[in-house]
């Protein structure tokens, strides 16, 4: 009889087997209908997901961490640029109220 184990169904399984011994495991096999080479895989899944998980959270922390760098970056850069430009402006300002003042004057 081949039962289809869900996913919950075999967590369930591999963490009421995790701590029996040997012939605990085996009892527990033959009234399941299972085999402990099945368990094993189970365990086996369920481990390297979590290991999975973990190092695509560290994925996740460091892409987090260049992205706030590269944010910073381009602050700075924005801050840079606007000051340039209040620079710019300030000067061409000034320019034309030089030149309301004084008028267009040739260096003589």
């Amino acid at each position: 009889m081949s039962k289809k184990w869900s996913s919950e169904d075999k967590f369930l399984i591999v963490m009421e087997s995790f701590s029996m011994n040997q012939v605990e495991l085996a009892e527990y096999c033959r009234k399941k209908g299972l085999f402990k080479e099945q368990i094993e895989a189970w365990k086996k899944t369920c481990l390297s997901a979590n290991e999975q998980e973990e190092n695509r959270t560290r994925e996740l922390a460091t892409e987090l961490k260049e992205e706030k760098k590269q944010a910073r970056q381009l602050e700075k850069e924005l801050r840079h640029k606007e000051k340039a430009l209040a620079e710019a402006a300030a000067l061409l300002l000034l320019r034309k109220k030089a030149h309301a003042i004084w008028g267009d004057q040739e260096e003589e």
